[in-house]
């Protein structure tokens, strides 16, 4: 009986061993990219599909970069594509070679380029890979102080009394911005001329020099000229107010029930990359989100961080595809 429990313990023994190598393996195996060499051991190039500046997405990729660089001990490039609201630098992603060395950074507005353009050289849904949603942040009403207007009730009553006059700037067609001012419009009831610009900074300039007379964006590239009180804030969307404004109320609560358009920024991959490197891709920039100074630094600027894991961006990804396609449907909205 001796014998036979030693016997036992041996084979309990080498199985406990075998199984640890098997775990080591695996794990070994899981960190490498589809060639088997270890992800990553070359540099990182992050596009950007805005110009360098006042982009949120540009702003968001130079502030997780580092960090990413930093916690995978390789260089983090970014490399502003700009172009077609952003459709040019998704197209070279969604190209690119799926081993997680070319990433995307985008918004919302990766959404709705399916339905600004009839023929886009990739498929959205098809072509690329969500990996996290980083941040979220609402947009904000904003417009120059020379309108004669102090709240949303005003501007929508100014607007309705001379249907076209206003001006809005975005930058491009089928951008969020010019989206945001479609459906300010649409949902209130107002007729506005929508004035595209190359790029979220000409846009807010536009707005400073009297060239338009709204601008609908996110805080995170127009936090100085706020600040500055070089343009005036009249309404948040989205359904409560942001804590960088506490006393501008939302759009739904002056007089636009639904008015709710929060723009979120994520990162994207080829479609197909194998999903060890996702998975490692989404715990290393979730790490990254949780560092105090990019959390201070995104408050800072109005913007929430995420952290949404690729299962549940794709199902966000998903919804938003179809919002926008309804949005589009159902106003007629010609957007090429």
């Amino acid at each position: 009986m001796k014998r036979m429990s030693a016997a036992a313990g041996y084979t309990l023994a080498f199985v406990c061993v075998f199984a640890q190598a098997l775990a080591a393996a695996a794990a070994q195996i899981a960190s490498k990219g589809p060639a088997g060499a270890a992800y990553p051991n070359r540099p990182i190039r992050i596009v950007v599909p805005f110009p360098p500046g006042a982009s949120p997405n540009d702003i968001t990729a130079r502030l997780l970069g580092p960090k990413l660089a930093e916690q995978l001990h390789q260089q983090v490039v970014i490399d502003n594509r700009a172009g077609a609201a952003g459709t040019i630098g998704s197209d070279i992603v969604a190209k690119a070679t799926p081993d997680g060395y070319t990433l995307l950074i985008n918004s919302s507005s990766l959404t709705i380029a399916p339905n600004a353009y009839k023929h886009l050289p990739f498929d959205v849904g098809r072509d690329l890979q969500p990996i996290t949603m980083v941040a979220s942040a609402p947009q904000l009403v904003m417009i120059n102080p020379a309108l004669p207007v102090s709240s949303i009730k005003e501007l929508i009553a100014y607007a309705k009394a001379r249907p076209g006059q206003i001006k809005f700037s975005s930058g491009g067609n089928g951008t969020v911005p010019h989206l945001a001012g479609e459906m300010l419009g649409h949902m209130a009831g107002i007729q506005m001329i929508h004035i595209p610009y190359k790029g979220g900074a000409p846009a807010a300039a536009a707005l400073l020099g009297g060239e338009v007379s709204m601008y609908i964006d996110t805080a995170t590239g127009s936090l100085g000229m706020i600040k500055q009180g070089r343009v005036k804030v009249l309404g948040v969307a989205a359904p409560k107010r942001t804590p960088l404004l506490p006393d501008v109320p939302t759009v739904e609560e002056a007089g636009v029930p639904g008015y709710d358009l929060q723009v979120w920024y994520g990162f994207f991959a080829p479609a197909r990359t194998p999903a060890s490197i996702v998975r490692t891709l989404h715990s290393e920039l979730s790490k990254a989100l949780q560092s105090p100074d990019i959390q201070s630094r995104f408050a800072s600027m109005g913007t929430e961080t995420v952290g949404l894991g690729p299962e549940e961006f794709s199902r966000v990804f998903k919804a938003d595809l179809q919002k926008w396609a309804k949005f589009v449907r159902e106003t007629g909205l010609k957007l090429d």
